[in-house]
Order: structure tokens, then sequence, then C-alpha cells
């Protein structure tokens, strides 16, 4: 009975259990030393149904990142509401993306640490998302900037540099709080925030940093321009 229910099971369930099954198994044993006999089994399937379903070792991690990036960006892209001030929109997707990688620790490992570890197209797929995030975070940056000045100068150079390490960041502080016990989704996001904003703060308000010496040589000009 079971069996002939399980044979009537929908094609899409079906392959949601076997991708459940493949991100916990290359997740928590990387994708060189997974097996997909692991991942039948743990899908409750034959292997033979496994290959039906996703052909191939390297299809079903594909499609395990395709799926994680997908559900990853989607997480942060729903906790943020367009209408609040900058700092708000990115508090708020911090607190999704660690809320997120904390609650999907499997997932978390395929797309950081599996995905871009074992060549292409694995590290393209995982490339996409990351790119969609640094385009959002840049997005933010921008609109900060517009609330501090009515005439932003930030170059376009500087912002996306500024976007993509605060990407990276918040991904090597996911890495960390996975590891961590204790760490909450609030307290990784309050200390990227604590990182972050307060050196985009002071950016925005026309304060950025200048390395040793440079300070003096911008006095100097200014007293010669006089």
């Amino acid at each position: 009975m079971g069996a002939a229910k399980n044979r009537r099971m929908p094609r899409a369930v079906r392959e949601q259990q076997m991708l459940d099954a493949a991100v916990r198994t290359f997740g928590q044993l990387g994708y060189r030393a997974a097996s997909m006999d692991e991942i039948a089994e743990l899908a409750g399937v034959s292997k033979p149904l496994v290959y039906l379903y996703l052909n191939s070792k390297e299809e079903l991690f594909t499609a395990c990142i395709r799926r994680e990036a997908e559900a990853l960006s989607g997480a942060v892209m729903a906790g943020v509401r367009p209408e609040l001030p900058a700092d708000r929109q990115l508090w708020d997707g911090l607190r999704a993306f660690f809320t997120h990688t904390g609650q999907h620790p499997d997932g978390w490992s395929v797309l950081h640490l599996q995905a871009r570890t074992h060549g292409e197209p694995f590290a393209a797929e995982a490339d996409a998302m990351r790119r969609e995030l640094v385009a959002f975070v840049t997005r933010l940056i921008l609109v900060a900037a517009r609330e501090a000045h009515s005439d932003p100068s930030l170059p376009e150079g500087e912002v996306a540099g500024l976007a993509e390490a605060l990407v990276g960041a918040a991904e090597s502080l996911a890495a960390w709080a996975n590891a961590t016990p204790g760490v909450s989704a609030k307290q990784a996001a309050t200390t990227m925030m604590n990182f972050a904003w307060a050196g985009l703060g002071g950016l925005m308000e026309g304060r950025p940093w200048s390395p040793p010496g440079q300070e003096l040589h911008e006095s100097q000009k200014l007293q010669e321009s006089r």
C-alpha cells in the first residue's frame, strides 16, 4: 500500500524530496564525497529514479545550487520594504539574509563553499545570485546617498566597491555565525550594521576616511588656493 502511494506521488513533490536530500548530503559531505547512493537512500527512492529525474550528479548539484540561490535571494528581497529609509532596508535585508542562512546551513554550505570550489558551471550559478545581492546593496547605497545629499557625488566605481565589500563581509559572517554556537540572526545583522553602516554614514555625510598623510595634503592645497 505504501509503495503504491509513493508511486503516485507527483513528480514535482518527488523531485523536491530528492533535492532536499541532495542539499543535505552535499552540504554536509561536500560535492566530491557525496554519493548518489546516499542521496537516494536519504530521499527514500532508488538510485535509478534519481538518475531518471535529474540525469547526473552534476545536474543534480546544479539544480540544488539554483534552488538554494533562488530561495535565499527571494527571502532577502521579501524581507525589505522599499518605502523605508535606506538604513532600515539594509537592516531588514541583513536580518532576512542571516535568518535564512542560519535556518538552512546545508543550503548555505552548498552556495558559499561547495559551488565556488568545484569550478564551472557551478561557480557561475552561485555568482548569479551574488550579483543580484550586490545590485540590491548598490541600490541601497545610492538611496542612502540621495537621502544624505540632494546631489550625491559618490563615484560609480566607489559605490560598486562598497557593495561588493559589504556582500563579501556578510557572506563570511554568515559562515562564521553558522559555525559558532549561540549566534543569532539578529546578532549577526547587528554586527554587520555596526561594521558597515557606521562607515557608510560617515561617507554619506561627507566625512570619508582618508589615507595617512592625505589630510595634510588636502589642507595644503586648500591654503594654496586661498
